[in-house]
């Protein structure tokens, strides 16, 4: 069992948290409001699930996910997460971020952006590149024919994601370093496209082969 700290408890925080929680391991809720508005919440995942700020949240997970806006990287507690396992969830988005000069020029991944403030931190980028409802609807038992694949990025600690990832219902393929982590960013072939239409909340599978092929379709 595994505790998973996470920093953000949107769309993909809740859906990873649920399926965290299906798969034994404990949860430990945040948000940027605090922990008294996570109450319904964590009644809906149960016992294995709490709330917390989230510096608790950082300093309680094994694995932290951090899952917020671009624009709240600086004020993430970089002191907590040294040394920790951090899964990068996050997208950018300059019609909500902004313009950020380094990343519309591909110079950037967010990712490296994210490493900037969390330095001592272990980054693995995972998660970003589908939609919430199919990453709760698409997860599958080990062995499963219809087994679906999610890309991950990063130079160190990937050994520990691709077994949480693999323990709550998917594959994994390894894009590479993070700086490769460009391939699933955004808007690439990867993102999203291989799971099916929004509309349909159910997804279709995509297992490792088309995952590998959209991996290399990517181009910037």
């Amino acid at each position: 069992m595994t505790t998973v700290g996470f920093i953000g408890s949107g769309n993909i925080g809740s859906a990873v948290a649920r399926l965290a929680v299906d798969a034994g391991h404990q949860v430990v809720l945040s948000n940027s409001r605090g922990p008294g508005t996570l109450a319904d919440a964590v009644a809906e995942l149960g016992p294995r699930a709490s709330a917390a700020t989230s510096g608790e949240a950082a300093a309680a997970g094994d694995i932290v996910v951090v899952t917020v806006p671009v624009t709240a990287f600086p004020d993430l507690p970089a002191a907590a997460l040294a040394g920790k396992t951090v899964i990068d969830t996050c997208n950018y988005g300059p019609e909500r971020d902004g313009h950020i000069p380094e990343l519309d020029s591909g110079s950037l991944t967010s990712s490296e952006l994210l490493l900037r403030y969390l330095p001592d931190a272990l980054l693995v980028k995972a998660f970003n590149n589908i939609f919430h409802k199919h990453l709760r609807a698409l997860a599958r038992p080990v062995g499963a024919a219809d087994r679906s694949y999610l890309p991950i990025a990063g130079d160190s600690a990937k050994a520990k994601v691709t077994e949480f990832v693999e323990s709550i219902g998917y594959g994994v393929v390894d894009t590479g370093s993070l700086p490769d982590g460009w391939r699933q960013a955004t808007g690439m072939p990867v993102w999203g496209t291989p799971y099916g239409p929004y509309s349909d909340e159910k997804g279709q599978p995509a297992g490792e082969n088309a995952i590998r092929a959209a991996l290399a379709a990517a181009t910037r």
